[in-house]
């Protein structure tokens, strides 16, 4: 039987953690998996699995369009997640939170319905150098529809963003500014309340892509005080294929909606359609039920251990692996941020980064290379790639050893 993650006592218990995890038992090319890929996506316990799987045994059928059992079942478990995802975030009402497909989803939303309206020639979006894609792209896609432009603030050699200058670009054109809360390639942490403060007192709306940030950490979107917080939920657990946005009222009921279709509307007539009111108003289509509730046990499996705990541990886990890297000859690493979660990008002189990945694959370690959606940030480096080692709570100090060791093999063989 699996551990439940509320009955576990401090410190973590990782082994019995490990436990409710069935990929992290694998073996590759003959080689026990350490699994060092989470900022990609993160992997699955047996509650969110079996959450999925009870939705098509006992549950399956479509959201708010049946009278009967399972449809209102199916509805249950869908609006569950609202509810769970409203408490995680601690959102000021279930009905500022928007289920969508992730991230991406989450910020094209806000670029197309809050954004496309409201910009003009000579208006601005100010991101960062640091961005992932996903928060840079959609906001280029707006700027050439409405002779807008994108402005980005620098970061410095240690993967920091100059607060001063972030703050400093938020000049009169700004109409909207965005940031990730946790950068996806260097694990920087940004001070999300000092920029919200600053934002706020020039009127300015700030979103925030927190998809990085909610895995590792409590997330509070009132004391952060943003205007939009984007989540994905694969990196914390959950199935692909689900996330959300959370914005403020007053910017989701002046949001005309982005997709047109079912379940977003009120009425429909040819002479006109009146809509839903939000988040419902975006939320056209048959929507990821069984993602949804898994969803709403990957939740519970977090709460269950409670960030503080997570924390602690990943923290530890984040400099022994520093530490131990930083004895690899010839070993450079990305980003020494004084605050990051358990991201670390780093190259092996004279070795390609994809050739690297592909020799530690197999030896049974999974690690990213290539340029972790963030071409801005690799040319700032001047690099064309990085690899990418990302830790979570279930890994292990033993990982990080066998890591270190797989390294040191791999360069006998490039080097």
């Amino acid at each position: 039987m699996n551990a439940k993650p509320e009955t576990l006592a401090a410190p973590l218990d990782v082994e019995r953690i490990r436990a409710d995890f069935p990929l992290l038992s694998r073996t590759v090319h003959g080689k026990p998996l350490i699994y060092f890929d989470n900022a990609n996506t993160g992997q699955k316990p047996m509650s969110v699995i079996e959450a999925v799987d009870r939705h098509y045994r006992e549950h399956n059928a479509n959201v708010s369009r049946a009278v009967h059992l399972l449809g209102e079942e199916a509805t249950a478990a869908y609006e569950g997640a609202r509810d769970a995802l409203a408490r995680f975030i601690n959102a000021p009402s279930r009905d500022e939170v928007v289920l969508t497909s992730g991230t991406t989803q989450s910020i094209n939303l806000v670029a197309y319905s809050y954004a496309m309206p409201r910009m003009k020639p000579g208006d601005a979006i100010l991101t960062t150098v640091m961005e992932h894609h996903a928060n840079i792209v959609p906001w280029q896609l707006v700027a050439e529809r409405t002779g807008a432009t994108v402005k980005a603030a620098p970061i410095d050699q240690n993967g920091e963003l100059i607060l001063e200058k972030y703050i400093e670009m938020l000049t009169p054109d700004v109409k909207l500014a965005c940031v990730t809360h946790v950068s996806n390639a260097l694990g920087t942490v940004n001070p999300i309340r000092e920029i919200a403060r600053e934002c706020r007192k020039r009127g300015i709306p700030l979103l925030v892509d927190g998809s990085q940030a909610a895995p590792h950490r409590a997330i509070d979107v009132q004391a952060l005080g943003c205007d939009f917080y984007a989540i994905t939920g694969h990196k914390m657990l959950a199935p692909t294929g689900t996330g959300a946005l959370w914005a403020k009222r007053e910017h989701l009921m002046a949001m005309p909606p982005f997709f047109g279709g079912g379940e977003m509307i009120r009425e429909v007539r040819f002479d006109g359609t009146v809509f839903a009111d939000p988040p419902h108003r975006f939320e056209a289509g048959t929507p990821n039920i069984a993602g949804f509730a898994g969803m709403s046990a990957a939740i519970a499996y977090l709460e269950g251990i409670g960030f503080d705990r997570l924390k602690t541990y990943e923290q530890d886990l984040l400099a022994y692996a520093t530490a131990a890297m930083d004895e690899v000859p010839g070993l450079r690493i990305f980003g020494r941020a004084k605050e990051k979660e358990p991201v670390i990008s780093f190259l092996i002189e004279g070795a390609h980064a994809n050739d690297m990945a592909t020799l530690l694959d197999l030896q049974g370690v999974a690690v990213r290379s290539g340029h972790h959606c963030a071409h801005p940030l690799m040319q700032f480096y001047g690099v064309p790639a990085t690899l990418r080692a990302s830790l979570a709570f279930y890994n292990t100090k033993a990982e990080v050893d066998g890591f270190i060791e797989a390294i040191a093999r791999v360069r006998k063989l490039l080097l």
